[in-house]
């Protein structure tokens, strides 16, 4: 009995014992590894310590890393150009039509260079720049052969560089210098003054002399430390005054921190004291306590630059709300109508066959389902929902399992993320899945369509939920403790506060976004996935990215003509009411796919998919009246089609239920990721 009992003790012991050790999570599901023909090589500007995580494919800094690396990228308030070994610096300005808005084409304000370090070794072909390090709010970009280092951090009105051995510096200009000197008594600040009406300042960390000067050339003797550049942004002597307070204080790196369902903080780590940085409009929208310089300015395309002094911001923005339901309700004698048409809709399931390949329209097939699912429930009309659910398990399945023939999701270890099986040898298949293009729009739709199968079949759910999450993080990944096999965030920019979906294309006008309501649908679905599988952090995640790109698409593509939200001056402001293409340093009215006369389908882009969160993208019912006011005459041309014109009398819906009715009912096709189910719901949400 005693050894029974000591026995019993041991195996109690050591099962508590076990339980206190902390037992490792499952490693994430990974589709299968592919190697792409199509994808460039990053080794060539990224540092090899980075090589070995997944890497940034929609950055702010992305054209830096893609082909020679010598395209500018737009970095609030300069654009900035690398070549060869020198980095060069323009202050944009801007021309404004009723079609385009557009940067000036790149012109070097200063190009800065140091002589170049004599190894003693073979030459090793490292004239170009290599990124040491990158971050939510900066890049790091350093030229070896010339001990250069710059830190480019989103917002600084300064350009910080570092000389890490002692080195000549030359600063060269694409101008005519009229005047290069000294300040009144210093050796740290010089300035520097343009035949373009520009005046730069420069700053030293350590006293230096200008050695030589010329009519577009000035050259420091050599010398160690840090040296940074401002432009003067107008002629306000306060101007320069500040500059100079704050030209001590210089960042090395800046983070976003996503707090929690409405909050997010920005970290920059800095040298000095006080750290002045710049606000865009938005960010003035949704900063909290914070020391703002309403006076010192910088021009940008995306509105005037407020300085701001702080290491830290906190941006507080409204919670939305994230409902698998219309946010108003549909009144009871709606429903007829409704379910009238959702049981067409759902008899015609039956004979739906996935007829494309693509993942795009694939997915959109896969949502427009999901959404009948959604609607039944809403309306009390459970009986059409198992003929649904075995729809999407069918539709859904094969992209999940690897059975679906003609494509397919597979891993890329390269860059780190899904590619497309179409996508490995073209990289125009799946409109750029391949090469990292719009992502969230793709999986935005599978993840919608999963999302409500799971809450609809939770058993179906939990067997393909790690297949589920490796399509979200894809471009939902917080950090490399959430996922290891892909990168953070790889659409949403968290400076900006909305997605790029160009992927890893080179492109003189930097990062673009066409369709801002299938960004919104992307996080949206993936908070829905969070409430599907009791997962709060995702919920919280997708729900704050999805009030952030909310509030961009209000701020940056719904175009007003007044009010307090003006971004755009005349004649751009006046001739339209949404943007077509927003790109870093241009504002195009055209598509990708339709002219700017197209004004139904410039509509219709940044309505579609149809949503409750719809309700909140276009919760301004005045502007949604301008808009529907602004594309009606449009649908008078001849080639117009009823899925365009559907989104059309859908938005007039928010203002004028009746008339979009008479309209709606009078179409007999919608769009391949709408339904006639779908508009009844959301006119009807309207009804009151």
């Amino acid at each position: 009995m005693a050894s029974m009992l000591c026995s019993l003790a041991l195996f109690v012991c050591i099962v508590c014992f076990s339980a206190l050790i902390p037992q490792a999570s499952p490693a994430p599901f990974l589709f299968p590894e592919a190697q792409s023909t199509v994808l460039p090589d990053p080794s060539t500007f990224f540092a090899p310590k980075l090589l070995s995580t997944p890497l940034p494919t929609n950055s702010f800094f992305q054209n830096f890393v893609l082909k020679n690396g010598d395209q500018p990228e737009y970095i609030h308030p300069y654009t900035i150009k690398s070549s060869n070994s020198s980095l060069s610096i323009a202050y944009p300005s801007f021309s404004y039509t009723s079609t385009i808005i557009s940067t000036a084409p790149f012109e070097p304000d200063l190009t800065i260079s140091a002589s170049k370090t004599n190894t003693g070794k073979a030459p090793n072909n490292n004239d170009h720049h290599v990124i040491s390090d990158f971050n939510d709010l900066s890049v790091t970009l350093d030229f070896p052969s010339s001990n250069l280092r710059f830190f480019l951090v989103r917002g600084s009105p300064f350009l910080t560089g570092f000389l890490y051995r002692p080195s000549a510096l030359t600063i060269s200009t694409a101008h005519t210098i009229i005047s290069s000197s000294p300040a009144s008594g210093s050796k740290t600040k010089f300035i520097i003054k343009l035949d373009n009406n520009q005046t730069w300042l420069i700053y030293t960390s350590i006293p230096t002399d200008l050695s030589d000067s010329g009519p577009s050339t000035i050259t420091f003797k050599a010398f160690s430390g840090i040296i940074r550049f401002a432009v003067i942004p107008d002629p306000d002597p306060k101007s320069e005054a500040i500059l100079d307070h704050f030209s001590s204080c210089y960042p090395v790196s800046g983070a976003a921190v996503l707090q929690n369902i409405n909050t997010l903080t920005y970290k920059w780590e800095k040298e000095g004291g006080d750290l002045l940085m710049l606000a865009h409009p938005l960010h003035i929208k949704l900063l909290s306590n914070a020391t703002v310089l309403q006076d010192f300015r910088y021009k940008s395309i995306d509105g005037d630059l407020v300085g701001v002094v702080g290491d830290s911001w906190m941006l507080a923005s409204k919670p939305i709300p994230v409902t698998w339901n219309s946010v108003r309700g549909v009144q009871k004698d709606s429903f007829p109508e409704i379910i009238s048409a959702l049981r067409r809709d759902v008899d015609a399931l039956s004979s739906t066959e996935a007829s494309t390949t693509s993942s795009y329209f694939y997915g959109k097939l896969v949502a427009r389902a999901a959404r009948l699912a959604v609607i039944a429930n809403e309306v009390a009309c459970p009986d059409a929902i198992p003929a649904i659910r075995t729809f999407l398990a069918e539709k859904i399945e094969p992209w999940l399992d690897g059975s679906f023939s003609g494509n397919g999701f597979l891993h890329d270890k390269k860059w780190g993320g899904l590619v497309t099986k179409q996508g490995l040898t073209d990289q125009g298949a799946d409109f750029g899945f391949g090469v990292y293009a719009d992502h969230h729009y793709h999986l935005g739709y599978f993840i919608y369509g999963i999302s409500v199968l799971a809450k609809i079949d939770p058993a179906w759910g939990q067997k393909y939920k790690s297949q589920a999450y490796s399509l979200v993080e894809d471009f939902l990944n917080k950090d490399e403790r959430s996922n290891p096999n892909y990168p953070r965030l790889r659409s949403f920019d968290l400076y900006k506060l909305h997605s790029w979906a160009g992927g890893l294309t080179e492109f003189a006008d930097g990062r673009n976004q066409e369709s801002t309501s299938e960004a919104v649908n992307a996080y949206y679905a993936a908070a829905l996935m969070g409430k599907a599988y009791k997962d709060a952090q995702l919920e919280a995640t997708g729900s704050l990215l999805t009030a952030l790109e909310i509030q961009a698409a209000q701020m940056w593509w719904h175009v007003r003509e007044g009010g307090e939200n003006r971004i755009y001056p005349e004649p751009f402001a006046k001739e339209n009411r949404v943007v077509g293409v927003l790109w870093a340093t241009k504002r195009d009215t055209g598509l990708w796919f339709a002219t700017a006369e197209a004004k139904e389908i410039r509509l219709g882009i940044q309505m579609l998919p149809v949503l409750p969160v719809t309700e909140v993208l276009f919760s301004d019912a005045g502007y949604a009246n301008e808009l529907v006011s602004w594309a009606l005459p449009a649908l008078n041309r001849t080639e117009v089609t009823e899925g365009w014109k559907g989104f059309v009398y859908a938005l007039q819906g928010i203002y004028d239920t009746q008339g979009a009715l008479k309209q709606i009912r009078s179409l007999n096709n919608f769009d391949d990721g709408n339904s006639r189910s779908n508009i009844f719901w959301w006119i009807h949400s309207h009804s009151r």
